[in-house]
């Protein structure tokens, strides 16, 4: 079964909004767990819109499951939080200063050597790496080549392109996903993944092992609550044939 990282950005967003701790991002993030998370996942910015850094020290004391921390490593302060934290996984994501969101993969061959430096520098803390990469296949071998243990697809295209056709939406992230498999690579993925598209994209992407779902997640919570929400989110990665 694929496992379910929920990242808690959106969280800290309302939070920092009003100031104060309301809603507790810690309190959110033992709950995601209670209700069945196998992961917490969070993504700081140097401008701390959401996620502060300080947030990251505090959930690495109370994270039970597998705690994910991604980011743009080009920053040194990223390294810098990563290493003091030592979470079970770094996804390092080609972000630029002041990027609303992530929207595109690491060109992993024009970033060859950065990448393998820096996959050199976190495994020898004993953090597993993951590369976020669009799904070419190309750019997983490249990815591949780095040393990472995983790469993590970045799903926006499938998303958009899903109710105009989904067979060819989820094509290339087959192709990508079984070049991945090929060069031992561990597959995971994520952004705007959601209820409507994540059961058909978990059924046909091969070895897949793992998704990262914030902004649909919490925003589907406003409406089912979030036990209900993280339940029907874990619901959509079980096997049709054995879903209960």
């Amino acid at each position: 079964m694929t496992r379910l990282s929920v990242n808690i950005n959106k969280i800290a967003t309302l939070r920092n909004s009003r100031g104060g701790n309301n809603p507790d991002l810690i309190q959110v993030a033992k709950d995601c767990e209670r209700f069945g998370a196998q992961g917490i996942t969070v993504h700081p910015r140097p401008d701390e819109r959401h996620i502060r850094y300080n947030d990251v020290f505090e959930l690495k004391k109370i994270v039970t499951t597998e705690f994910n921390i991604e980011g743009n490593c080009q920053e040194q302060k990223f390294i810098d939080l990563v290493l003091a934290n030592k979470p079970e996984q770094v996804t390092l994501v080609p972000d630029v200063l002041g990027q609303i969101t992530s929207n595109h993969g690491w060109d992993t061959i024009t970033n060859y050597h950065y990448l393998k430096d820096m996959t050199a520098v976190f495994k020898e803390a004993g953090i597993r790496v993951s590369i976020f990469v669009d799904p070419i296949a190309k750019m997983v071998e490249g990815a591949a080549k780095t040393g990472t243990d995983r790469i993590e697809l970045y799903t926006e295209g499938y998303a958009t392109h899903y109710h105009q056709g989904r067979e060819l939406a989820i094509a290339p992230y087959i192709e990508a996903a079984e070049a991945a498999q090929a060069a031992g690579l561990g597959i995971n993925a994520g952004h705007d993944l959601d209820l409507n598209n994540l059961r058909y994209f978990a059924e046909l992407v091969p070895g897949l092992q793992e998704v990262s779902i914030g902004h649909a997640l919490i925003s589907d919570a406003l409406y089912y609550g979030l036990e209900n929400t993280v339940q029907q989110y874990l619901r959509q990665l079980v096997p049709a044939e054995t879903d209960l």
